[in-house]
């Protein structure tokens, strides 16, 4: 394995534990939440997710360790803040690798054995009984 090889692992191993992290609905209204204040308390966050205390402290623990979320204890509560280099970060790595696979990057090398699929048209893509209005 070359470094550059590493280097990639390392970068998708990120990207990766910062998208199981968001795989939770509860921790996406948290993230949005967060993203709207500078900073919360966790009583805060309980009172807008209507959850228990233990709940939402662990899907903060998850945010956190994930990197999307810092905290930061100030006197006898706790204080959450989003990580907006990592969320913004993330976004760049989703956009580039859904632009790669939805684009040109897809498409078999000049003189490569793969045989090019057509794209299929929405049309094909609609649900039986579906019809234009």
């Amino acid at each position: 394995m070359n470094d550059l090889d590493s280097e990639i692992d390392l970068r998708d191993e990120a990207v990766t534990r910062r998208l199981a992290a968001l795989a939770h609905p509860v921790r996406l209204k948290l993230l949005r939440h967060l993203g709207r204040a500078e900073s919360c308390c966790v009583k805060d966050l309980v009172a807008r997710v209507g959850m228990a205390q233990s709940t939402v402290s662990q899907h903060l623990k998850v945010l956190v360790e994930a990197e999307l979320v810092s905290y930061r204890p100030e006197q006898t509560r706790s204080c959450y803040t989003i990580n907006s280099e990592a969320v913004h970060s993330l976004i760049g790595v989703i956009e580039q690798t859904l632009t790669h696979c939805c684009g040109e990057g897809c498409r078999p090398a000049e003189g490569s054995e793969c045989e090019e699929l057509p794209r299929r048209d929405d049309a094909t893509l609609r649900p039986a009984g579906y019809k234009d209005i």
